[in-house]
């Protein structure tokens, strides 16, 4: 049955029962599937427009869940929304909550359940691009902002909620730097929150504290001026696309293990603990292929795939092109090759030495009767670790714990997030908390959201705006350096 779609509301508190507990209800899941609706994808110049439309709607959210302010905030590209609840005590602690209001691009011939931007309710689950990755969790927020206004009975929230939903964490966060500059004060925070991340499961409770960088690259590897004709040239002619895919088979050794040089020089084993959670977490193989959609696990031998994913970098080729991509091969040899890099970096590595290692490593690895270009994207970011012994953490924890009935784990995410980034710029530790799970299928064709989930991480947020209340304060929330 497809999810309802409703034009506007009226301004004022959701329609829905108020209790984390028992949200998302129908008429929130309505506005999820009217947002999901909107195809903000901000890679496409043809919905420039639309990722627009999204930040509006975003706009009119926020301030039906309770926030005073809400606006949009431009840049040279596309647009972010800020929201603010200020807490009736100017000295209660302040939370800004970042994620992205902007999808992934699509291909609808992919689709088959539903089209990208036609929502559909089955079950448990709600499809569309964009119900997990990460309006879903945007609108877990809002929801428990409601929650605890009304467990309040009051119009501010006990603690001041800020938000911060780029519009275009799927290209680069391009602008988020000069967000951040142009509006210090506004961001200004105790503790910073990313939603955009994944859960292990639905039966086992966790809180990641730590997430990986990222360096993207694009290595062109060249062989002549243009193709020429096999028939001629065969067996004499150097062919760009097999000396590409020669340098990339020793970017790993056998072990898995990248070669750039020093690369692991500042990558730490993962810490006792950490190791202890995830070898303690349920994992099996055949159910994780068949969630992931994977063939096989592979990666650096010694280590689990979870540890892998969360405690190990890594490098993929994101794509790889050669020859004509527009018509048959017609017999050429072609005379260039590209490959598109992407490295995850753990906690102690740097994103700009690790650009550095990747070109040293390129010049070591020519030869003669080719030419080589690498260009490394200005978008890397940095990896995050949560300081372990803050007491927002804990505190997350013990939200965790309760919306599940059960002691949160540690674990990690493996994808890359402004976490660092905000970190710097707010002055503020970073947390981490997502509604998503291994087999939504971000950035693929038939994205959903478990609602089970989105039920969870209402529960979990509205406990920790209390937890935040009732067992911190301003000076508490510092980092423990800082006190």
């Amino acid at each position: 049955m497809t999810a309802g779609h409703r034009a506007g509301r009226e301004a004022g508190r959701p329609a829905d029962a108020a209790c984390g507990d028992e949200l998302p209800g129908p008429q929130a899941m309505a506005d999820l599937a009217q947002w999901v609706g909107i195809a903000s994808v901000s890679s496409d110049p043809d919905h420039a427009d639309d990722v627009r439309r999204s930040a509006r709607w975003l706009t009119e959210a926020l301030l039906r869940a309770g926030c005073a302010r809400a606006e949009l905030w431009e840049t040279e590209g596309l647009p972010a929304v800020y929201g603010c609840a200020p807490a009736a005590d100017p000295d209660a602690p302040v939370l800004l909550v970042y994620s992205h209001h902007d999808v992934h691009t699509v291909d609808p011939a992919e689709w088959r359940v539903t089209p990208p931007f036609s929502p559909l309710r089955d079950g448990d689950r709600l499809y569309g691009r964009g119900a997990s990755d990460a309006k879903g969790q945007i609108l877990c927020h809002l929801w428990a902002l409601g929650a605890h206004l009304a467990e309040r009975g009051a119009p501010a929230p006990a603690v001041t909620v800020k938000y911060l939903i780029e519009g275009e964490e799927e290209v680069g966060s391009v602008h988020l730097a000069d967000l951040l500059a142009q509006h210090a004060d506004d961001v200004r925070a105790d503790v910073v929150m990313v939603s955009d991340s994944m859960l292990w499961s639905l039966d086992v409770p966790a809180v990641c504290g730590v997430v990986r960088g990222s360096v993207t690259a694009t290595l062109r590897v060249r062989g002549g001026r243009r193709d020429v004709h096999s028939g001629a040239l065969s067996g004499a002619a150097s062919n760009a696309a097999f000396e590409l895919c020669r340098v990339l088979d020793l970017l790993t050794d056998a072990s898995g293990r990248i070669t750039l040089p020093a690369f692991y020089d500042t990558v730490a084993e993962p810490a006792p603990d950490l190791r202890a959670s995830l070898d303690t977490l349920p994992f099996d193989l055949s159910a994780w292929q068949a969630d992931t959609g994977t063939f096989a696990a592979v990666g650096e031998a010694g280590f689990s795939v979870p540890e892998r994913l969360w405690t190990r970098p890594s490098v993929e080729v994101a794509r790889l092109t050669a020859g004509r991509t527009d018509a048959p091969a017609l017999g050429l040899v072609p005379a260039e090759a590209c490959a598109d890099l992407l490295f995850r970096l753990v906690p102690d590595q740097g994103a700009d030495r690790v650009a550095e290692q990747l070109h040293a490593w390129v010049e070591g690895h020519r030869r003669p009767g080719y030419a080589y270009d690498l260009d490394v994207s200005s978008t890397i970011s940095d990896p995050y670790r949560t300081p372990p012994e803050h007491p927002a953490l804990a505190a997350l924890h013990r939200a965790v714990g309760h919306a599940y009935g059960a002691p949160a784990r540690p674990i990690g995410n493996g994808g890359a997030t402004p976490a660092a980034q905000l970190a710097r710029a707010c002055d503020a530790p970073v947390l981490f908390f997502g509604t998503g799970l291994p087999g939504d299928r971000w950035h693929g064709p038939e994205e959903r959201v478990e609602i089970s989930a989105l039920r969870l991480g209402t529960r979990a947020l509205t406990r920790f705006l209390r937890e935040l209340d009732t067992r911190s304060g301003p000076a508490r929330l510092r980092r423990p350096d800082a006190e």
